[in-house]
């Protein structure tokens, strides 16, 4: 009896897991129709390609994640504008929804859905007064990376918005919640929490990243849709790669032996393909390899629009290690 109790409890608790889990699945479907609906609608309208549109939200949608200044978006667009940016700085209502006197006050924000308001909290109306800024330049791809530069004032935020346009573009869709572990889950592997340890060669300074130990030439997955930064030599990391991800995280290969062909900067990747192979690189000098055991070093870098930084890659390994 015990045990048909429990059954009967369990099963009804399987499946509301499963009908919750589903329906967020849906629920983030939706978001990203409705998202690409409106990127597409604002094309129409101003001639500026939908993944710019859909580049920059992303590249914003990033910055709130990594920063405590901005609110949670209301709606399904992040780009940001303050009320003074809004309304204008001289603007005694900061609140104003009135094209009329916003413009008048110097405001950015403009009526993008025509119903005769701009509404800083509203989509149409917040990608219309985005679009407003670029087509200042002209709609081509040097004129919007000029925009681009103007609105920002940051190289890193024009090479982040355009990389993540040319996947969005690729792929003809936003969802990149697609991951996989950094070395096939078949092979030998073995790896701990090792981010925050402390390290000595070239000075003291803390790990910033896992080590995940593998044979000699062990192939090395990307771990996430995303753009190579960099490919090079560094006397730490040996040879390593570099990839940005549509959140505006940077995802650190290092000590590999060798890269995969064509891995070059600029390159789009996608999860699980080949970018390299594990090896012992590094420690000194081009060429270096051999003064530790084969292993990919794996860092994860969050970038908020001011500075990067490090943070524990380990809980991602983990869950990516589990649904491999």
């Amino acid at each position: 009896m015990k045990r048909l109790a429990t059954t009967c409890l369990i099963i009804p608790l399987l499946f509301m897991f499963f009908h919750t889990s589903v329906m967020a699945e849906e629920s983030t479907t939706d978001i990203l129709k409705e998202r690409k609906a409106l990127y597409e609608k604002m094309e129409a309208v101003t001639q500026i390609p939908w993944n710019i549109f859909a580049g920059a939200d992303s590249y914003e949608r990033g910055i709130r994640k990594g920063r405590n200044d901005r609110p949670q978006e209301d709606g399904a667009i992040a780009i940001y504008f303050s009320p003074e940016e809004w309304a204008g700085e001289i603007n005694p209502n900061k609140e104003d929804t009135d094209p009329l006197s916003i413009q008048l006050f110097g405001g950015k924000g403009v009526d993008g859905n025509g119903d005769g308001i701009s509404d800083r909290k509203n989509d149409e109306d917040i990608l219309m007064t985005f679009a407003s800024h670029l087509q200042k330049y002209g709609t081509e791809d040097e004129d919007l990376k000029i925009g681009l530069w103007e609105y920002y004032q940051r190289d890193k935020a024009v090479d982040f918005i355009l990389g993540h346009a040319k996947i969005y573009k690729t792929l003809d869709s936003l969802d990149t919640d697609k991951y996989a572990f950094p070395v096939p889950t078949n092979r030998n592997y073995s790896y701990k929490n090792t981010w925050g340890d402390s390290r000595g060669w070239g000075g003291r300074r803390i790990h910033e990243g896992t080590d995940i130990f593998a044979d000699q030439g062990t192939p090395v997955y990307a771990t996430t849709y995303g753009i190579v930064e960099l490919v090079g030599w560094n006397k730490y990391g040996g040879w390593r790669i570099g990839i940005r991800d549509t959140n505006n995280v940077y995802h650190y290969f290092a000590h590999l032996s060798r890269y995969e062909e064509d891995m070059d900067r600029g390159k789009m990747v996608e999860p699980g393909e080949v970018i390299g192979y594990v090896g012992s690189t590094g420690y000194g000098p081009k060429g270096t390899q051999g003064k530790f055991p084969s292993h990919l070093h794996y860092g994860m870098y969050r970038d908020n629009g001011y500075i990067e930084w490090s943070f524990d890659p380990f809980p991602n390994l983990k869950r990516w290690e589990k649904q491999s």
